[in-house]
């Protein structure tokens, strides 16, 4: 795991997980300066364990999770379906830079929230955080 912050204001937790650094930096920088705490995880089972060590720690639980399709390990895809087995329930986008079409199709049917194509803006990062968070 690379950092964790608690953060006590509802709906101000984000999990960005994403392999690529120079990428999960920049978006952490955004949603850091718009006044998220932002937590971060470089694959899908670092991901898994930050949600799952959150279910004891409600004050840690991130309110809205941004995953990357394809990541090592697990993908974000992978990570998606094994939170909807366990009944995990978080308001989740995917990023994805690979067959948007088919991939948005399994996300939304694993539960996800909404598919963001890469490249995207940061401004297209900060609305569906909003969404994500006012549909939950």
């Amino acid at each position: 795991m690379l950092h964790r912050r608690a953060y006590d204001e509802v709906g101000r937790r984000v999990l960005i997980a994403d392999d690529d650094d120079d990428l999960r930096a920049t978006l952490v920088e955004a949603l850091e300066s718009d006044g998220y705490a932002v937590s971060e995880a470089r694959d899908g089972l670092e991901m898994l364990a930050i949600i799952h060590d959150s279910l004891t720690d409600p004050v840690s639980r991130p309110d809205v999770v941004v995953a990357d399709v394809r990541m090592p390990r697990l993908s974000g895809l992978g990570a998606l379906q094994e939170l909807k087995r366990t009944g995990v329930r978080l308001p989740v986008v995917m990023m994805t830079g690979f067959c948007p079409s088919s991939v948005e199709i399994v996300a939304k049917r694993l539960g996800a929230s909404g598919v963001l194509r890469k490249p995207f803006d940061l401004d297209d990062l900060r609305t569906a955080v909003l969404n994500a968070h006012g549909a939950s």
